[in-house]
């Protein structure tokens, strides 16, 4: 494996298998910003859970895959295609309302959302478990503003097979005008970092 280009030696893995990914994300980072929130992951931020390895992946334009292909349900009933992903940055959080550091992130989510939605940021949650009436409640409890998948036949995961571990919830992607994946953050996300890679995509 050549440290040089960790992007590809990621890629490379991905391809190989997705049973690799935490291993080679846990032992990868890019850049100062991804070892920054990989030791506020490791330190927990006291608040007695393990939110992930909290590593940050981003794809080089060049490097990236093809667009996703996402046709699903949002809990309003608004059916959404992978063209509806066109021509806007997209940030999708992988989410179920049990799931303690997606709690403490949704507020930042919120934020961000309102943040760069002027300039024609998109926000879905992905909602892998929850009834109807669960995740209406998360979202009013926290005074979410952007709707979210009903995923709990698994169809927008599996639309990113290779990218969103099972079982790694919560799981942000930001994906670029092009509908494709920009970056990724496993584990729960830090404002600073996600605002940095949302406007990265942004600014292509």
């Amino acid at each position: 494996m050549t440290h040089r280009n960790p992007v590809t030696s990621r890629r490379s893995l991905l391809a190989a298998g997705g049973l690799a990914l935490t291993a080679v994300t846990l032992g990868l980072s890019g850049c100062a910003q991804e070892d920054a929130l990989a030791q506020q992951a490791k330190a927990g931020d006291n608040k007695n859970y393990v939110a992930g390895d909290g590593s940050v992946t981003e794809f080089a334009a060049g490097d990236r895959k093809s667009a996703i292909q996402v046709n699903g349900t949002l809990f309003n009933g608004t059916t959404v295609a992978p063209a509806d992903f066109q021509g806007r940055v997209t940030v999708l959080n992988f989410w179920f309302a049990a799931c303690a550091p997606c709690r403490v992130e949704a507020p930042v989510l919120e934020e961000l959302h309102q943040e760069f939605k002027d300039q024609g940021v998109q926000f879905y949650g992905v909602n892998l478990r929850d009834e109807k009436a669960t995740a209406e409640a998360f979202e009013k409890t926290f005074n979410l503003t952007y709707p979210s998948f009903d995923d709990k036949d698994g169809g927008v995961l599996l639309a990113v097979s290779g990218l969103v571990p099972p079982g790694a919830v919560p799981t942000t992607l930001v994906l670029d005008k092009q509908g494709r994946v920009a970056s990724r953050v496993l584990g729960e996300v830090q404002k600073g970092t996600l605002k940095a890679l949302i406007a990265a995509a942004v600014a292509e």
